[in-house]
């Protein structure tokens, strides 16, 4: 007879199993299908095809576990090359499948199709996916959600009512090729964006979008009194940094790039483009008649560029039990008052700073705190002269372009990372400079009359296995200081320092925060100011480090990082898959 000692031991063993099982990545394979085509979509009054995913804009949000293995099979049914870059994911040894052109993979022709396969290795959260070819994110982009295998929310003593995901973007009524082409046949900055959007949708604050209650072109989401919700908040905005908040309402911080924070309250947030940011809500607020309450996203300006000032508008509507609300167009609105103004520094400076990494014996902060090398970069606007017979847009008759250390990226007309597998001789790479080619007051210049020309190459770091790296990526004054997000492919990564004007190599490393700093995939550099960010190069491959607005990309700043191969057969990139894209 079996008694209750021997039962509980008994059951023990079973959840153990299962939960061992459940754990292992080879037991699950997520399997989605994604067809890139073009299909009309209609805002602002303009009807226009836009490149879709399964005909979607926004495309779908991928949902998966930790340890999952995913498998999406891409057909590009577009009449252009495309790829898909799965923004936070580690891609540990998966290189293949992490998605630049040019730089880990050719494109995807059309009429062709390819399966990007990974497994998502002790990562949890919110992160999103996009296509990685020239401006084409415009519009391909979703969101890429991550649960927990095993472990619940770490941040959350109340229950979470619903997960809502807010995809913020920008929308153009002009051709996004056009404006691409323009840009690169002139030399001019871009044409600024008609709209900011939230789930694809502009909100009531623009032309042709103040319809009725709870039409299509306004984002308004049901939530109930008393209830806690979580927000997953996306950056997929093309060249915007922005702000948002909701209307008498509290944010609580969890969870930045899919990494768990020590919680904070706070009034609004910051968020960059290719950042994400996890925030509870509480539905504890006595509405209106309407039962709305206005959310709202407008830019962080730190740019003399031209640029979309305008604000996107969403509703949280009550659901309050025996309470009747009045239908009021949804064009009866005011901003939150709680929303920063465009130029708020000191704010989005206060927000970065009370970022931190949870550090829990369960979720650690794994931050270098003795490191092997140290890269400084400067990163740059640029002119260039006009080539002679060409008509050039930029300031003074010149071209736009952007620089790391004075080194403005060119993509070379194969990939980097199957060369490098192959070791195929190639003259198109060269080493990236470690410092600055030219020391200056690198945010005391004149922004007008002073310049460097920069140089156009394919300059790539390159590091050994398992190198405790600290890069420094210095903003400077040439043509407009600007808050620059600068993107770190493959690794996550932490930001040990921050500061306002010239970084200083004896005096800033003295002040850095090696106990419990952000880990991000994402940095914004300071507007006139630097960022020390740490990593462990860890995952062997071609990764790409660059600036996520995509038009500072589009000139030019950008680097390739090399990891090389480690000594254990765990630490060398297998072989490409078998349907692995030629140029």
């Amino acid at each position: 007879m079996v008694n209750r000692y021997q039962l509980l031991v008994i059951g023990l063993l079973t959840v153990a199993f299962f939960l061992v099982k459940s754990s292992s990545s080879s037991q699950i394979i997520r399997r989605f299908s994604y067809n890139i085509e073009r299909k009309n979509v209609k805002r602002l009054c303009h009807t226009k095809q836009l490149l879709t995913v399964n005909g979607k804009y926004p495309g779908p949000t991928i949902f998966v576990h930790e340890g999952d293995n995913v498998e999406v099979k891409v057909t590009n049914r577009s009449p252009w090359n495309t790829t898909i870059h799965w923004h936070g994911v580690r891609q540990l040894r998966s290189g293949w499948a992490d998605g630049p052109a040019y730089i880990t993979q050719c494109p995807i022709v059309p009429g062709g199709t390819y399966t990007y396969k990974f497994t998502i290795i002790n990562q949890r959260g919110t992160l999103w996916w996009h296509a990685h070819l020239s401006w084409q994110r415009a519009t391909v982009y979703g969101a890429f959600i991550i649960y927990p295998r095993m472990r619940p929310y770490p941040f959350s003593s109340a229950p979470v009512e619903a997960e809502i995901p807010i995809v913020f973007g920008e929308w153009w009524n002009g051709e996004i090729e056009d404006i691409e082409n323009d840009m690169k046949l002139y030399g001019s900055g871009p044409n600024s964006s008609d709209a900011y959007t939230i789930n694809g949708l502009p909100g009531p604050s623009y032309p042709c979008s103040n319809k009725a209650f709870g039409v299509a072109d306004t984002f308004i989401r049901t939530i109930e009194m008393g209830k806690t919700y979580l927000l997953r908040i996306i950056n997929a905005a093309l060249n915007d940094e922005l702000f948002f908040a909701v209307a008498n309402h509290t944010l609580t911080v969890v969870e930045i790039d899919a990494v768990y924070t020590k919680p904070f309250t706070t009034k609004a947030i910051m968020v960059t483009p290719g950042q994400t940011t996890n925030v509870l809500i509480t539905a504890n607020q006595v509405p209106d008649s309407t039962g709305m309450f206005v959310m709202a996203a407008r830019p962080y300006l730190t740019s003399v560029f031209p640029f979309d000032n305008s604000t996107t508008i969403g509703f949280l509507k009550y659901r309050v039990p025996n309470a009747k609300f009045t239908k009021t167009p949804v064009k009866s609105f005011t901003l939150p008052s709680n929303l920063p103004q465009m130029e708020d520094t000191p704010f989005a400076t206060k927000f970065a700073k009370k970022l931190r990494s949870l550090g829990s014996p369960e979720y650690p902060c794994n931050v270098p705190k003795i490191i092997d090398r140290r890269v400084i970069t400067t990163i740059s606007l640029n002119l260039q002269d006009c080539p002679v017979n060409q008509t050039c847009k930029g300031f003074k008759n010149k071209k736009f372009f952007a620089s790391m250390n004075n080194q403005s990226f060119v993509r070379p007309s194969m990939s980097i990372l199957e060369c490098q597998y192959r070791n195929l001789s190639t003259t198109m790479f060269s080493s990236f400079p470690e410092r600055p080619p030219h020391p200056f007051n690198y945010t005391g210049v004149d922004p007008l009359s002073e310049n460097l020309n920069t140089e156009f190459s394919t300059r790539i770091l390159v590091v050994p296995y398992g190198t405790r790296l600290e890069i420094v990526l210095q903003d400077t004054s040439f043509l407009n200081p600007e808050n620059h997000p600068i993107h770190v492919h493959g690794h996550n990564f932490f930001i040990v320092g921050r500061g306002f004007g010239n970084y200083d190599v004896d005096r800033d490393p003295k002040h850095y925060n090696v106990v419990d700093p952000p880990e991000r995939n994402t940095v914004g550099v300071p507007v006139g100011g630097w960022a020390a960010i740490r990593l462990i190069a860890d995952n062997p491959g071609v990764w790409f480090i660059h600036c996520h607005l995509e038009e500072h990309t589009s000139w030019g700043l950008a680097m390739g990082l090399i990891v090389q191969s480690g000594q254990h057969p765990s630490q060398f990139l297998p072989p490409p898959p078998h349907d692995f894209p030629r140029c």
